[in-house]
């Protein structure tokens, strides 16, 4: 659900040509079920011109809700479309969790 409404707002708001928000919360310390990590690949142009810095406080403020809530971490992968046609659609993957965390 969370995820959802993640995509949700992030269509809506940066008008992506690609958009992939993924639930890594099963790689790490947290209950079952729990939605609390997530890893964002957005593609827009609406980046342009934009340092990562910009990009990453754009898309905070859009979900900042859920980061006020259930969400502890994003990963965010923000591309233009002209970087993500040097990327050949290939994106880094999330690095593996290395805390403890707390259960909630």
């Amino acid at each position: 659900m969370i995820r959802e409404q993640i995509e949700e707002k992030l269509r809506n708001a940066f008008e992506p040509a690609h958009l992939e928000v993924h639930d890594e919360s099963y790689r790490h310390n947290v209950p079952a079920g729990s939605e609390s990590h997530f890893k964002v690949v957005i593609v827009s142009d609406r980046f342009t011109g934009q340092r990562f810095l910009q990009r990453h406080r754009a898309i905070y403020g859009e979900l900042a809700t859920e980061l006020a809530g259930s969400v502890h971490a994003l990963a965010l992968h923000t591309y233009t479309q002209k970087e993500w046609d040097g990327l050949q659609d290939t994106v880094l993957a999330s690095p593996n969790c290395r805390g403890a965390g707390t259960l909630a």
